[in-house]
């Protein structure tokens, strides 16, 4: 049986895909505030991601979203931070949820992942975002129909590489399930510059073939 960490809820099967720093405990948390992160992926080749111009995550590539208004769904909130960070619009489904602790905070976020396979619009650097796309390696997703998606023929490979060490310390345990399109969820506790102190990730049992 999975052991799931406390704050994460999910539906379905679910496997173990990492975890670390059995040593500590969870850090206790006293309240949670919701929070969405949205994704654009073409092809199953590229992904959009934008870099933090200020605010908490500066200087960090990340999808884009932030904090759920009163009044507004995650879902809603995913969209509405998607055109007022990058410019464009995006049928968004999600694909996962993250639970992140910080040990210097008394809040944990509750974190609603978005992706999409099309967008519209034009992609527009705003205050807080400079987006660009970057080319999906093969270890984050090995390639299986470069058809599924729009934007065939797109040459990803001249794009750079996922920038995994200028992101957030946990984004490469769950992106792979995200690339494959398998449910995911997770959660990381951290200290002081981005260093994680205890994580488990998991997702949907990957189908038949699937090598993630």
């Amino acid at each position: 049986m999975v052991n799931i960490p406390p704050g994460i809820t999910h539906d379905g099967p679910m496997v173990e895909v990492a975890s670390g720093g059995v040593e500590h405990d969870w850090i206790k948390y006293e309240k949670v505030k919701e929070y969405t992160n949205a994704f654009v992926i073409l092809n199953d080749q590229k992904v959009l991601l934008g870099l933090k111009k200020r605010g908490f995550g500066v200087g960090l590539w990340n999808g884009f979203g932030g904090k759920v208004d009163p009044g507004e769904t995650p879902a809603q909130a995913a969209v509405r931070e998607l055109e007022e960070e990058a410019g464009i619009t995006a049928p968004l489904r999600q694909c996962g949820t993250l639970f992140f602790v910080e040990n210097t905070m008394d809040a944990a976020f509750n974190i609603s992942v978005f992706c999409a396979y099309e967008y519209s619009g034009t992609i527009t650097e705003s205050d807080e975002m400079r987006p660009e796309w970057f080319s999906i390696p093969e270890d984050l997703l090995p390639r299986t129909n470069p058809l599924t998606t729009v934007d065939h023929g797109d040459n990803a490979a001249a794009l750079p590489p996922i920038p995994l060490s200028k992101m957030w310390a946990d984004d490469e345990f769950w992106m792979p399930a995200m690339f494959g399109r398998r449910h995911f969820v997770g959660r990381a506790d951290f200290g002081v510059d981005n260093k994680m102190i205890k994580w488990w990730f998991g997702a949907a049992p990957a189908a038949t073939g699937d090598s993630v």
